[in-house]
């Protein structure tokens, strides 16, 4: 077990010399084997609870008795190290109503969601993989340990964390355990909002994550029903060769892997469905859809209680999508004061995404995409100004003018619309010369 670091070591060697057997487990040691950087290293024993905590005393602390997980800190860092575990019945959908500790490692492994986390190896790298676990990664397979549907029953987060495993690492689904993750969808409606969020956005993250989606729009809609009429909608405009969620895919596949970002591309046409219109024609229209579109992603993700932060970025790129931004100084100045660098930059990346979604013959729309990135790109190096701290006057100077009260902040305000929209210079002395004709 080269790879493990030293304070990971130093466990599994205390345990084997206190005659214990200690194993590295799960998802360190899948990822290990496929070249990566574990987040984590989980470490599994045959060492009862109390046994963990005798052989290192101080070091270990009881964060986990009832499931057997003992917390120990070693050199500096903390390592679970859990008891070899039989879990009990579920009623729950999500954690076992008991567990019984064992002293076999097969046994411990065998409660394991996928075959690929069901894998344990020691210190000298021999591996234990009992349920083919290897030889799935090699291919690339996501399959369940034993009946999919009993592990889905089990634990109903895990019908996320697979699919989740598949987006990142970009593995297919075995049959069995796809169809099983089909016919337990309705479970997800026993797990709490919080973690439904953790799991759903790191499967948004990875570079697999429109495949994914593409697969499992059912499993999404159960706990954000709003996608399903986007799935098959057909635009009926010359501006789109896909229908609604196919086009809302390939914004997710073309946009980077930044979780505000993939979720802005997902939410942006929501509300499509809800407003769509056909001219004499037969053409498609979908006015006013940036603001439905709004509002019902805010709903989506408080629904799923992410972070403010989240949800109003989400919802600002998603309301503007959508809307012209002039190519000219004064354009993105507006746009610039309005949002700031970093979510125009966003909303830059949003609206190429939407475009290289559409129909492959309004591309050159990226052109005009281009032309706006460089501007703000000039106007940055220029220090241009397009927020109140940047204004080349303050607070001070209008008080000591003679201003008080709310007027010295309708001034201020007054006098940056003035310079973003081109009116003034951001000059000192022209700025307080202004203020006396306001």
């Amino acid at each position: 077990m080269a790879k493990a670091p030293k304070y990971v070591w130093a466990v599994l060697e205390a345990l084997e010399a206190a005659g214990y057997e200690a194993w590295c487990v799960g998802g360190c040691v899948r990822d290990t084997l496929l070249g990566r950087e574990p987040e984590d290293w989980d470490v599994t024993t045959s060492a009862l609870p109390e046994e963990i905590m005798a052989v290192f005393g101080p070091h270990a602390f009881p964060t986990g008795l009832k499931h057997g997980t003992v917390t120990v800190r070693s050199q500096h860092q903390s390592v679970e190290v859990t008891t070899y575990r039989v879990d009990g019945t579920y009623h729950d959908h999500r954690r076992p109503d008991s567990v019984a500790f064992t002293r076999s490692l097969e046994e411990d492994l065998a409660r394991r969601d996928l075959t690929v986390n069901a894998m344990a190896m020691d210190l000298r790298g021999t591996l234990r993989d009992p349920f083919g676990g290897q030889a799935d990664l090699k291919a690339g397979i996501l399959r369940c340990v034993g009946d999919p549907d009993r592990r889905f029953q089990e634990d109903a987060l895990r019908i996320l964390r697979v699919l989740r495993f598949a987006a990142v690492l970009g593995f297919s689904i075995e049959p069995g355990t796809a169809t099983a993750i089909h016919q337990n969808r309705e479970l997800l409606r026993d797990i709490a909002a919080e973690r439904v969020q953790v799991e759903f956005f790191k499967l948004l993250q990875g570079k697999d994550a429109a495949a994914v989606l593409r697969e499992y729009p059912d499993v999404v809609g159960v706990f954000w029903p709003e996608v399903l009429p986007m799935v098959g909608f057909d635009q009926k405009n010359f501006h789109h060769c896909y229908d609604v969620w196919e086009h809302t895919l390939h914004a997710v596949d073309w946009i980077p892997g930044d979780p505000v970002l993939r979720c802005a591309a997902l939410l942006h046409d929501i509300g499509k469905p809800n407003c769509f219109t056909a001219d004499e024609k037969g053409l498609g229209h979908f006015y006013g859809h940036p603001a439905i579109s709004r509002d019902l992603a805010d709903g989506m993700l408080r629904r799923l209680k992410c972070s403010n932060e989240l949800r109003e970025t989400v919802t600002r790129l998603v309301e503007w999508h959508d809307r012209d931004i002039p190519r000219t100084d004064r354009g993105v100045r507006k746009a610039l004061n309005v949002l700031g660098e970093e979510d125009l930059r966003r909303l830059i990346l949003v609206k190429r995404a939407d475009n290289f979604a559409q129909a492959p013959q309004f591309w050159d729309r990226q052109a005009e995409i281009d032309k706006a990135e460089d501007i703000l790109d000039r106007l940055l190096a220029e220090d241009a100004c397009f927020s109140l701290k940047q204004l080349a006057v303050n607070g001070k100077d209008l008080t000591e003018m003679g201003l008080s009260g709310p007027a010295v902040g309708r001034a201020l305000n007054t006098l940056l619309e003035r310079v973003v929209d081109g009116g003034l210079p951001n000059e000192r002395a022209v700025l307080l010369e202004a203020v006396k004709d306001l």
